[in-house]
């Protein structure tokens, strides 16, 4: 879809970021990279180690690779732009560039979202019919999952970007924010946002309550047969398998929630900013660190290659 005449004449954008805080700059913009290049490691390590590793070949670690991928890229879709925004005095870019990174992070967000209520599926089906679940979470199901968890983020994405690509914008436009974010680019807008609007809380609506209620409803299943296993080394395996996803789960959508929750107004738009830090920077570099700290499999492959590595033959 072509830009509307006055985007093509030149709007440009400019991401305040943590300009307000002058003195922060450089140690916003180590602690970042530092954050960052964590990220990376852990989350391209993760798949790494998942693909090098065939105990490792099961449809629960299928899925975290892909949460893996899909938290590099919705962190790489803002983070760089906000690190060089933090050293450089011009933070200005260009509608389609900000439209561009619009779609990407909405994609992956969207993504990352529906992979942890698939990932909540597969341990309903793990732990509630253990007998059936390598014929239940056939290689087809675990791929049709995963493509359709994609589609539907990158539908999604499409759908936004595309109505945002109507908007009219006059000139210089000053977006407080670190990245562009779609009702921080509404409120610029001098053309009716209505549609708009509709779509994003349809969209943002949707998509968090179907996902939550996937997770619910399949953590439901699984606490009541737990409940109902005689072993308590049994019990406290079966929790074990869950904890890590139940302490992703909560950090993403409880960040999310609390976004939700958040007033609109000026007053709150550094809550926005930091709760936003949160989940665009701090949460992909910690879900690969709850995933191996508490998985024993992925902690021996780890320290498989170190000593391949270290003590080379």
């Amino acid at each position: 879809m072509l830009l509307s005449q006055r985007n093509k004449s030149g709007a440009t954008f400019t991401l305040l970021g943590f300009s307000d805080y002058p003195e922060l700059q450089v140690p916003l913009f180590l602690v970042f990279l530092a954050i960052y290049s964590v990220t990376v490691v852990g989350n391209l390590g993760m798949i790494i180690i998942i693909k090098t590793n065939s105990r490792l070949h099961t449809p629960m670690y299928f899925f975290l690779s892909h949460l893996s991928f899909v938290d590099f890229c919705y962190s790489s879709s803002v983070v760089p732009k906000m690190l060089v925004n933090l050293i450089v005095e011009d933070r200005t870019i260009s509608f389609s560039g900000c439209a561009v990174q619009f779609f990407f992070f909405c994609t992956f967000v969207v993504t990352e979202s529906l992979l942890l209520a698939v990932m909540a599926y597969d341990r309903f089906v793990a732990i509630c019919n253990p007998l059936l679940y390598t014929v239940a979470m056939s290689q087809r199901l675990c791929a049709m999952l995963v493509t359709g968890s994609y589609a539907w983020g990158v539908a999604c994405s499409l759908l936004l970007t595309c109505s945002a690509l109507k908007l009219c914008f006059h000139g210089f436009n000053t977006i407080n924010h670190f990245f562009c974010e779609f009702s921080s680019l509404l409120s610029l807008s001098c053309s009716d946002t209505y549609i708009n609007q509709l779509l994003l809380f349809i969209f943002a609506t949707f998509n968090e309550v179907s996902t939550l209620f996937i997770i619910l409803t399949s953590y439901v299943f699984i606490v009541v047969t737990i409940l109902k296993m005689r072993s308590a080394s049994g019990q406290r395996k079966a929790f074990s398998t869950c904890a890590s996803h139940l302490t992703a789960i909560t950090i993403f959508h409880g960040t999310i929630l609390f976004l939700y929750c958040v007033p609109n107004s000026k007053n709150s738009r550094h809550t926005v900013k930091v709760a936003s830090v949160f989940y665009t920077v701090v949460i992909p570099m910690l879900n690969p660190l709850i995933y191996s700290l508490r998985n024993k499999d992925v902690k021996s492959t780890v320290r498989k290659i170190m000593d391949t590595k270290a003590f080379p033959h």
